[in-house]
């Protein structure tokens, strides 16, 4: 057991299936109150039903308020779970990149807003961006996807160096593969990068509770991708080089 969930109010969103509805089994397997949010009400209230949670349908941008109210006033740890995988070019069309930019991003953003004054004046709260390896690394054929998994692990940094003095704790995950829905989604780019390693969404889970219990920001459920990031820094020309090698082979391919 993490003792700094054990009876905590969980917010869980994006929960109705995949990595977000690992994460509530998992919340709540370790005492804590959870709730599951999903834009789907029946996939929310299965899981709700499931876990012993509360079902709060809906929008993640704007659940905060009545979250809060389903678990009695307080929220401890807010699960910025949903997100979009959209794919495309530069060439995508400009509602796919403004879905990609307020699902992946500016939920996130939203929902701090909500919750960091209390947080601050209590001393304590618990963030957890749900980010993906592409916001470390990037995603062949899905340009919307890589740019806005940069921005929530950009904003999620932030939210770390500035609060974390204040009682604030923040992670960010970022898993490549995860066997999901999103995951199938991805065509035949994920099939030559991502599932030749996908994890299961419980192994997120069992990742995110390992950092949790080291006070980790950043939670790697791949722990390759550390490599991959140090050499991204190290020498970006070779790494760039490299992904260019993995797109023209995906392009072959097509």
């Amino acid at each position: 057991m993490v003792e700094a969930v054990r009876g905590a109010g969980v917010v869980v969103t994006g929960a109705g299936g995949g990595i977000g509805a690992a994460l509530a089994r998992r919340f709540a397997a370790e005492g804590a109150r959870v709730v599951v949010n999903d834009l789907d009400a029946d996939r929310a209230k299965a899981v709700a039903e499931e876990i012993g949670g509360i079902a709060v349908p809906g929008d993640a941008s704007a659940i905060v308020d009545d979250a809060r109210e389903a678990l009695g006033g307080t929220v401890d740890v807010y699960c910025a779970n949903a997100g979009v995988g959209s794919g495309g070019s530069e060439a995508a069309d400009e509602s796919v990149w403004a879905l990609a930019w307020d699902v992946n991003v500016m939920a996130h953003v939203r929902a701090a807003h909500a919750l960091i004054p209390g947080w601050l004046e209590r001393g304590s709260g618990r963030f957890v961006s749900t980010v993906s390896a592409a916001g470390l690394l990037t995603m062949i054929g899905a340009a919307p996807y890589s740019v806005t998994k940069h921005g929530a692990y950009a904003f999620a940094e932030w939210l770390s160096l500035t609060y974390r003095h204040r009682g604030i704790k923040v992670h960010a995950i970022c898993p490549q593969g995860v066997r999901t829905d999103m995951l199938d989604a991805t065509g035949t780019a994920g099939d030559l990068v991502l599932k030749p390693t996908a994890i299961e969404p419980r192994d997120v889970a069992d990742a995110l509770f390992e950092g949790i219990a080291q006070d980790r920001f950043l939670i790697l459920p791949h722990p390759e991708v550390a490599g991959y990031y140090q050499a991204r820094a190290g020498d970006p020309d070779r790494w760039l080089a490299t992904m260019n090698h993995i797109q023209q082979k995906w392009e072959a391919a097509e």
